[in-house]
């Protein structure tokens, strides 16, 4: 019998683990220089709190059936983080800026099985507005250009003026409407009766060159409120750098429904594939799902797939291509040394705590080492490179 982990998981070994901790390393390490503190939640949540009132669908979340209830493998992290920051709100500073790294389980229905996978993401709570959403985007290209990844572009949409737009078609295609500007599905949109089918097809090319979709937008009737989400937009816009690799796609339509502000999408092309490494939004209602009190706060936040992101780096070359070197490696000459190697050892651990020491089970078998001590019964005898 053959043993395997299941389907849809794997085991990583010593240097994709190192390779992927070169990432996160790098990733955090930009959290931090904004701010960001590390948070973290449990990997089984409550199946109530994982549909976020309603904006999740349950069957995209794996549930497990308990005596106490209905619990599920979470599909993402922000909803866990909406449930710790609306049952602790009255005891945090604000704003709260945090990140995590996090596994994550998606049913995959076409194939039958659960999908696991890794994402470093950050949440900005208790702040709304367009210096807010202007952090967020810049500290997605502060992360992106630590780690030498190049070219990306951000493809930048607005969930509230598209959800307005999509209501005032009828009710009865408005699931055909949003499920096409998903898929970005023409032939979908082309089933919609005149004068919907032009209108639909019209705002599917609103994406391009923000100067560009903004002039072509200009002909549009739309309501005040939504000529409101059109300037934040521009005023967003405007606090980018201007080699921002931006792409401004109004048809942009995430899969979760929680979001209320700017979603957007982070892919990166090389040749003629392209692949999403990270996506994120604003979600000002969410955490009100968990309050007591029906609280409102802001939230905007971003998630990296750390498997993306690895495929994307590693034939780059700026991975490591191999486990790092131990830093000590304590050799006993004979089965009388044991003990004072055993020793030596760990006197070498006490005074570089911060370095690696091995013990040579089997001198035989060299290891990758920075130094190597010989330790007879007496203590070390030879050292090389030499102190």
């Amino acid at each position: 019998m053959t043993f395997a982990p299941p389907t849809g998981s794997r085991d990583l070994l010593p240097l994709e683990v190192a390779q992927k901790t070169w990432i996160r390393e790098r990733l955090q390490a930009v959290f931090h220089s904004w701010g960001y503190q590390r948070v973290v939640t449990p990997t089984l949540e409550r199946l109530d709190t994982l549909v976020a009132g309603g904006r999740v669908r349950p069957e995209w979340v794996v549930q497990i059936q308990d005596r106490d209830g209905i619990y599920g493998l979470r599909p993402d992290v922000t909803a866990s983080i909406a449930r710790v920051a609306a049952s602790r709100w009255s005891q945090i500073p604000h704003p709260q800026r945090l990140y995590y790294v996090a596994n994550v389980f998606r049913p995959h229905p076409q194939r039958g099985h659960c999908q696991e996978s890794y994402q470093v993401g950050v949440e900005l709570l208790g702040a709304g507005g367009s210096l807010a959403d202007a952090e967020i985007l810049r500290l997605i290209q502060d992360a992106l250009v630590s780690l030498q990844l190049l070219p990306w572009r951000l493809i930048l949409g607005e969930a509230g003026l598209t959800r307005a737009w999509v209501a005032q078609f009828p009710a009865s295609w408005q699931t055909v409407l949003t499920q096409g500007l998903v898929r970005l599905d023409r032939v979908a949109l082309q089933q919609l009766p005149d004068p919907w089918r032009e209108r639909a097809l019209a705002w599917l090319d609103l994406r391009g060159e923000p100067a560009a979709v903004f002039q072509r937008l200009s002909g549009w009737e739309l309501t005040p409120a939504q000529w409101q989400r059109v300037n934040h937009l521009k005023m967003l816009v405007e606090l980018l750098p201007s080699q921002f690799p931006l792409v401004l796609d109004l048809s942009l339509v995430q899969p979760w429904d929680y979001y209320t502000g700017i979603v957007f999408q982070v892919a990166v092309t090389q040749g003629h594939t392209v692949q999403l490494v990270g996506q994120g939004g604003r979600y000002d209602d969410l955490i009100a799902a968990y309050h007591p009190e029906g609280k409102a706060v802001p939230g905007i936040g971003f998630s990296f797939s750390l498997e993306a992101l690895y495929q994307q780096l590693l034939p780059l070359g700026v991975l490591p291509q191999q486990t790092a070197p131990v830093d000590w490696l304590v050799i006993p000459t004979g089965e009388t040394a044991y003990r004072a190697a055993l020793d030596y050892a760990q006197y070498l651990r006490q005074q570089y705590p911060h370095q690696r020491v091995e013990l040579a089970l089997d001198p035989a078998s060299p290891r990758p080492c920075r130094r190597q001590v010989w330790v007879n019964d007496q203590g070390p005898v030879h050292m090389h490179p030499p102190d």
